[in-house]
């Protein structure tokens, strides 16, 4: 096989693997039988390669939906046993209430998110008890939420925006599923960011004309909140006030850590792609084809070349390629250098 076929199998997902011991490695493969299912095979090869774009939002949306249920349904699980066990033990909280079971949601926010304002305290041995229950378990919850909430909004932006950009036909398919690849974690930070942005300034907007608080302490109590400082002098003490704190204290939090979250990611991958320019960049040495050489032929094949500089810009392992070439081996059971429809089958029937 040329240079030019041997590159192209390369590339091909479904001839793909790392390591190629002999020249039988390279053989083409032979046709299957069964000419209608591989043709309804290649028509679906086709559609995904013609249409990338649809087939990174439908699997965005498969993700975003999956991962959002289970947290909705824990956080809502633990504000409602929260809940109730604090409105039973609403007598034993001394502080500012307004109304029992909305105090009871207010309280089990406010625990959650570790903001502790100090407006209202447990004030017995069992309310006490509960409230250290409850803010270890919110910590972990607030983990979860973290790391899957605002994904699936993030998830739910970049469908639109595939979509939009689609129909608009101002790119291709290809330029837009790179740039959505490449800028991925910045669309998130900015984002995470000015969603941040927005809640900070309906919270203060909400202390200043509701609560009466004058601007600069509305500003102070914003920020004491989504810190989770939480000194307690600025709080909100009203039926309404508290109703809108439920739902703000919860966004904003998340909202602000999640940004930070997002701003390392940003920062990480910026060093990658550093990594990746540096290493793709660089002039090749006599060593640098010995360590490709991976068979020992004295010639660097594409498919070594590639393992090779994989493993130098640190996306793959040697302890990946050992795993992946066992399975392989395993698979191969003529001991040809290539899987076929009868090592499959011979696999399975062993």
């Amino acid at each position: 096989m040329g240079i030019d076929e041997a590159q192209q199998s390369l590339l091909s997902e479904s001839r793909d693997h790392p390591h190629l011991h002999e020249k039988s490695d390279l053989q083409r493969r032979r046709p299957r039988r069964g000419s209608a299912s591989e043709t309804e095979i290649n028509i679906q090869e086709q559609n995904d390669v013609q249409n990338p774009s649809q087939n990174q939002c439908i699997a965005a949306k498969l993700q975003a939906e999956f991962y959002f249920k289970p947290v909705f349904l824990w956080l809502v699980a633990y504000l409602g046993g929260g809940t109730l066990c604090f409105f039973l033990t609403r007598y034993q909280i001394q502080g500012i209430k307004t109304n029992g079971f909305l105090d009871s949601l207010y309280f089990c926010v406010v625990t959650m998110t570790t903001v502790g304002y100090g407006d209202l305290v447990p004030n017995s041995p069992l309310a006490k008890f509960l409230a250290c229950i409850y803010v270890f378990t919110g910590m972990a919850l607030v983990g979860l939420i973290l790391s899957k909430a605002a994904d699936y909004i993030v998830e739910k932006q970049e469908m639109l925006l595939v979509r939009a950009m689609s129909k608009g036909g101002k790119v291709s398919s290809e330029e837009l599923s790179k740039e959505l690849g490449t800028n991925k974690s910045k669309y998130k930070f900015v984002l995470a960011a000015s969603t941040f942005f927005v809640l900070m300034i309906a919270g203060t907007m909400f202390l200043y004309f509701v609560e009466k608080l004058d601007f600069v302490d509305a500003l102070y109590c914003v920020c004491s909140t989504v810190t989770t400082l939480g000194y307690g002098d600025k709080s909100f003490s009203t039926t309404f006030g508290r109703t809108f704190a439920v739902f703000w204290i919860l966004s904003s939090t998340i909202c602000l850590a999640q940004s930070f979250a997002y701003l390392a990611e940003l920062y990480t991958e910026d060093r990658q792609r550093s990594l990746v320019k540096m290493v793709l960049t660089r002039k090749l040495s006599r060593m640098d084809l010995e360590a490709a050489d991976l068979d020992g032929d004295r010639a660097v094949s594409a498919a070594e070349f590639v393992v090779y500089k994989l493993k130098e810009m640190e996306k793959i392992s040697q302890e990946d390629i050992s795993v992946v070439m066992e399975i392989f081996r395993k698979l191969d059971c003529d001991k040809s250098g290539t899987l076929t429809e009868a090592d499959l089958k011979y696999s399975e029937s062993s």
